[in-house]
């Protein structure tokens, strides 16, 4: 049966079951309880949850302001206007001040479909990754969001968590989910192609690489879901033996995870990269699924790339 549960719905189930236990555990939303799938915890926990309205600046300015009296903010907004409207607050009052604030970009990449490049992140990986002293996480699914809403549940540092608006395929199950923060998962080992993805692209690529296996390429799937820090270590290790490195991700191809991967390639062990992203420029209007048949960002799509340069390598 699909999976009907978004990621974000994970997120607030995830918080839901600690706040129980602790009083410290805040929700702040922008006016977009709903869209954040937050109105569960808005309901049960009332004296933990805050309503700032439109108003993307003071939700992290609360926020952060929460995070030094002791409390563990969550805030919630449109990945879009997280990582734009409140840009200069997430690098002094979260990263630079060094704040317990967990940022929920929700709805991230083209979730929002034909409402357009307003509404589209397409620069979120790019811009929050040049923060200093600000993680960057994008989940696959909805058990590896809840491993890693669980273990940023544990430390004491700022992170931005970017998710998607609809429900994805699963990748991993509730009693099979390895997980280790800050360290990719590696899906699948293969000798001649090495696949790196983050977020909803992870299971096109898994997908993809099975596809391909079947045309006898032999792929590894990297489920990079930790983009800052990104793995550098597990990178290394299956990128100095293949042929080809194709990153995917639903993000414009400047300053994301394939220039992040491109970057330690070059440094370390040259190879040919191709890095599969939308475009520098906006996007066309449709649903998500719509947009990412016609980029590519597809099992299909990713497959053909990767066939065609190795057939003409």
């Amino acid at each position: 049966m699909p999976n009907k549960i978004p990621n974000r719905q994970a997120i607030c189930e995830t918080l839901m079951e600690h706040a129980k236990n602790d009083r410290d555990i805040v929700a702040l939303c922008s006016d977009s309880r709903g869209s954040a799938s937050m109105t569960p915890f808005f309901d049960a926990f009332p004296e933990q949850s805050v309503e700032v309205g439109i108003a993307e600046q003071d939700l992290v300015g609360i926020a952060a302001g929460l995070a030094a009296c002791g409390k563990k903010p969550y805030a919630f907004s449109p990945a879009s206007f997280l990582s734009t409207r409140s840009y200069e607050q997430c690098k002094v009052d979260v990263a630079y001040s060094d704040t317990n604030v967990k940022l929920i970009g929700i709805s991230g990449g083209v979730s929002y479909g034909a409402l357009g490049m307003s509404h589209h992140s397409a620069q979120d990986i790019a811009a929050m990754s040049a923060i200093p002293n600000m993680r960057v996480y994008l989940p696959s699914d909805r058990h590896q969001t809840k491993k890693l809403m669980e273990a940023l549940l544990q430390d004491q540092k700022g992170a931005y968590i970017r998710v998607g608006r609809n429900p994805v395929e699963d990748i991993y199950s509730e009693d099979n989910c390895p997980f280790a923060l800050d360290r990719a998962t590696v899906l699948r080992e293969g000798t001649d192609v090495l696949l790196v993805a983050c977020g909803e692209m992870v299971r096109p690529a898994l997908d993809a690489a099975e596809l391909l296996a079947g045309e006898g390429i032999s792929c590894t799937v990297l489920d990079m879901y930790c983009v800052k820090p990104l793995d550098v270590e597990t990178l290394l290790k299956y990128a100095s033996s293949a042929k080809l490195i194709v990153t995917v991700e639903e993000h414009a191809p400047t300053g994301g995870l394939g220039s992040m991967v491109a970057q330690q390639i070059g440094e370390h062990c040259p190879r040919f990269v191709k890095n599969l992203s939308l475009p520098d420029a906006p996007v066309i209007t449709g649903t998500s699924r719509e947009v990412f048949d016609y980029y590519g960002l597809t099992a299909d799509g990713i497959a053909g790339t990767v066939k065609g340069i190795m057939e003409r390598a």
